[in-house]
C-alpha cells in the first residue's frame, strides 16, 4: 500500500516562507506526476503546483512567483517552497502523487493527509 506523508505546514506571519513535503512509501515502481492542492474553509479544493518526472512544472496564477515546486525521484519525495505568503494562503495543503505500484501495476493517484497552513496578517 502506498502512503503520502506530508510535513511542514504551520503558522507563519504575512509576508513569510514555509516549506512543505511529502514523501511517498510503499512498493512503488514509479511515480508521474507530482502536485500540491490547497483546500481553504468553505472553498473546493485547487491545484497550486505540479512537477512532472522530468521536471517540467505547472503553477497556479495565484502563486507564480512566490512557491516553487520541486522533487527528488530517487527519494520519492516532493517539496513547495512558499515564499511571500499572504492571509489567502491559508488553507490545507494536499499532497498527490500518480503512483504506479507493484501490486498494480497501473497509475493511482494517492493523496496525502494535508498539512494546515494558516497566515495571519
Amino acid at each position: 500500500q502506498v502512503q503520502l506523508v506530508e510535513s511542514g505546514g504551520g503558522l507563519v506571519q504575512s509576508g513569510g516562507s514555509l516549506r512543505l513535503s511529502c514523501a511517498a512509501s510503499g512498493s512503488i515502481v514509479s511515480i508521474n506526476v507530482m502536485g500540491w492542492y490547497r483546500q481553504a474553509p468553505g472553498k473546493q479544493r485547487e491545484l497550486v503546483a505540479s512537477i512532472a518526472s522530468g521536471g517540467s512544472t505547472n503553477y497556479a496564477d495565484f502563486v507564480k512567483g512566490r512557491f516553487t515546486i520541486s522533487r527528488d525521484n530517487a527519494r520519492k519525495t516532493a517539496s513547495l517552497q512558499m515564499n511571500s505568503l499572504k492571509p489567502e494562503d491559508t488553507a490545507v495543503y494536499y499532497c498527490n502523487m500518480d503512483v504506479m505500484s507493484k501490486v498494480l501495476y497501473s497509475y493511482r493517484e494517492v493523496w496525502g493527509q494535508g498539512t494546515l497552513v494558516t497566515v495571519s496578517s
